[in-house]
């Protein structure tokens, strides 16, 4: 193995230093495994809720997003945005929803690549799966700025409605509308695996550097 490669995945463990703690070098490999099926399982549940309510629906309408769609009453308020002159939901983040997946698991094999990386280096590789949830609001945030931002002026009540921000997390509304919005479990699962991750870290520099040290001081003496 030449110096670089062997400087950017760090130290093995000896035989004999796993078998005398064993503990010290399967903590950070656990937590970064919880880690990743936390992650993986973010897929399947939501990350963001909307309520509609409106006087013409006083039970109000929902919208739940998933990472890669949306469900809900998402016709019928598109069918209310139309008259305001906002653009149909379905055109929001259409890259994102169809990328999510497949950003989700090239995250979880990172972070199961930062488990074999005995040096400061992994954490580069687990960078995308501790910034995803902020990632996740600031493109949430950028979508309902553009759409409210950007209504078309020949739309129906286009002439009672200013360009506005929608609310991304609790309460807003325009006009008679009001909107209640909260993040999903999908987005918290996403969140604590962010904080295993920096958890795992910890562990793993505890684990680790006391072996890079080692090595340096061989190389030098």
């Amino acid at each position: 193995m030449s110096g670089f490669i062997g400087a950017l995945i760090g130290p093995r463990v000896p035989p004999e230093e796993r078998s005398r703690r064993p503990l010290r070098y399967l903590t950070p490999t656990l937590i970064f495994m919880l880690a990743r099926v936390v992650l993986l399982v973010s897929i399947f549940v939501p990350y963001w809720h909307m309520e509609l309510v409106a006087p013409q629906y006083p039970d109000g309408l929902f919208l739940t997003a998933y990472c890669n769609h949306l469900t809900g009453d998402v016709r019928e308020i598109d069918g209310l945005n139309h008259y305001i002159g906002m653009r149909p939901l379905g055109e929001a983040a259409a890259f994102e929803r169809a990328a999510s997946v497949w950003m989700i698991i090239a995250m979880f094999l990172l972070v199961e690549g930062a488990a074999f990386v005995h040096s400061k280096w992994a954490v580069l590789l687990a960078i995308p799966a501790i910034t995803f949830p902020l990632g996740f609001i600031l493109d949430l945030y950028y979508w309902m700025r553009s759409f409210g931002l950007n209504l078309d002026p020949d739309a129906p009540l286009s002439s009672s409605v200013k360009p506005f921000v929608p609310t991304v997390i609790g309460e807003g509304g325009i006009g008679q509308f009001r909107t209640y919005a909260a993040f999903g479990a999908g987005y918290w699962l996403a969140c604590l695996a962010a904080g295993l991750i920096i958890v795992g870290f910890f562990f793993h520099r505890r684990a680790y550097r006391p072996l890079t040290l080692r090595a340096r001081a061989e190389a030098k003496g």
